[in-house]
């Protein structure tokens, strides 16, 4: 009877000690380490939410969803594009292409998911773990082919734009929830055919992935950590769920029962047993997290930003909050990264000046760029899988037109090697034709019957 009870107390303490860890587990804890961003990297954050939120709105000359107090306004007569869920037949979320004169920039909007829209599901539910794999990695298939679809949409508009509006432009894609799964995709395949857009430099491509969804594996999110900024508010459920996001979108009424589990779950897997899966999904690219709210403390405090290219531990914690869907919604997200931006631009003017700012920006770069190496270096270290070839073959920005005549000497061997299979690696570049057919392909197999001629590409 004694050995009994001891047992059970035994297990009653484990739990009782579990509990304690997940309930006073907040989403600070997830960048403690991270050291804090400056106000030139996070600049363009809430500018592209307002570009985001114009979407939603029906007249952009009058805006009733949200009017920004201050900051940044949307000018209506800039707009190129508006494209609305007609028009996309069900291929991607409605978006807008926007040329911002003011910054130097061509963007490319994605809004998030409808929770009215049908198509919306069919996209999340087009997938399969493990089903896409793609640079060597896996991706989330329905998003990728999205992706896919965008780029043989527009890519001769914004191919058009870029070239009318002069080479000191930059081409940025941004999106939130849904969207910033696919904009993600869709930067990874503009980077790799750069032809489709003018041959415009790899430097000049951002993408903006607000509240972004798990879309590919570890050693892609790595890899485009120069290209890929992931922007989370605080305790946002979506970047930390490692549940396929079509099992999660189909529970999103009981959404707090599926995080528990999902919590619970995730306690009995190791770490390095995560690190090892190729298959797992996570948010990708560099890290922005937005931090208003400490452990047992009440209300928000003035929100900083935390920035890293984490490799483990990369928001692997579900936070047990009433916040994580609140601060999954993209109006908080501008509001508090509006906040973020202007505090950090009080505390550089408030500093004293001892270096000019060309010279902090030029350091900054390369903080940013030796940040990115050792990310690549730590996955290989950590034995992910394909990190490998990642690391050996991710040109840096600095060295980009080096390995570009490289590659213009040995262009019998890259085709060779890009003949192969899609998932393998060819130096950085992606053969076009072999994306589209490994898509068609495996669509087929599955028995999709969505695909029509839009999907092909253009000879």
């Amino acid at each position: 009877m004694s050995v009994a009870c001891g047992v059970e107390c035994v297990l009653v303490f484990g739990c009782a000690r579990w509990l304690w860890k997940r309930c006073t587990y907040i989403g600070s804890y997830d960048s403690a380490t991270w050291p804090s961003a400056t106000a030139v990297e996070f600049e363009p954050v809430p500018r592209v939410c307002r570009i985001i939120l114009a979407i939603y709105e029906p007249d952009l000359k009058n805006p009733q969803h949200y009017q920004p107090a201050n900051g940044y306004r949307l000018n209506p007569d800039w707009v190129v594009k508006r494209v609305s869920y007609l028009e996309t037949e069900g291929h991607a979320p409605p978006y807008i292409i926007y040329v911002d004169h003011d910054n130097r920039e061509i963007v490319m909007a994605v809004r998030g998911l409808n929770l009215a829209k049908e198509s919306d599901y069919k996209l999340l539910l087009d997938n399969k773990l493990g089903r896409q794999m793609f640079d060597g990695g896996y991706v989330h298939h329905g998003l990728l082919k999205s992706a896919v679809w965008l780029l043989n949409k527009e890519s001769e508009t914004l191919k058009r734009l870029w070239e009318e509006n002069g080479s000191e432009y930059g081409m940025v894609f941004a999106g939130h929830s849904l969207g910033s799964g696919v904009v993600s995709l869709l930067s990874i395949l503009v980077v790799n055919h750069r032809e489709r857009l003018g041959g415009i430099p790899k430097e000049k491509i951002r993408c903006y992935a607000i509240a972004p969804a798990r879309c590919m594996s570890l050693n892609l999110a790595v890899k485009y950590a120069n290209v890929i900024h992931s922007i989370v508010l605080q305790d946002d459920f979506l970047p930390r769920t490692a549940t396929p996001l079509e099992d999660i979108f189909k529970s999103i009424f009981c959404l707090p029962c599926l995080l528990f589990l999902v919590c619970l779950r995730d306690t009995f897997i190791p770490e390095d047993r995560k690190l090892r899966d190729p298959r797992r999904l996570y948010a990708p690219g560099r890290m922005y997290h937005i931090v208003e709210r400490k452990f047992c403390r009440c209300g928000r405090f003035p929100p900083e930003v935390r920035t890293a290219i984490p490799v483990d531990g990369r928001f692997e914690h579900i936070v047990l909050s009433c916040n994580t869907t609140a601060d999954h919604a993209i109006i908080w997200i501008e509001r508090e990264a509006e906040k973020a931006l202007q505090l950090m631009k009080d505390q550089d003017s408030t500093k004293t000046v001892t270096v000019p700012p060309t010279v902090q920006k030029f350091e900054r770069l390369k903080t940013i760029e030796k940040e990115h190496k050792d990310a690549l270096e730590r996955a290989v270290s950590l034995n992910v899988p394909h990190a490998v070839d990642t690391a050996e073959k991710e040109p840096s920005e600095n060295n980009e037109g080096e390995a570009a005549s490289t590659s213009n000497g040995n262009k019998e061997a890259e085709a060779e090697a890009a003949s192969s299979t899609v998932s393998k690696p060819s130096g950085g570049r992606l053969n076009w034709e072999e994306v589209v057919e490994k898509l068609l392909k495996k669509s087929q197999t599955d028995g999709d019957k969505h695909i029509d001629e839009d999907t092909n590409v253009p000879h």
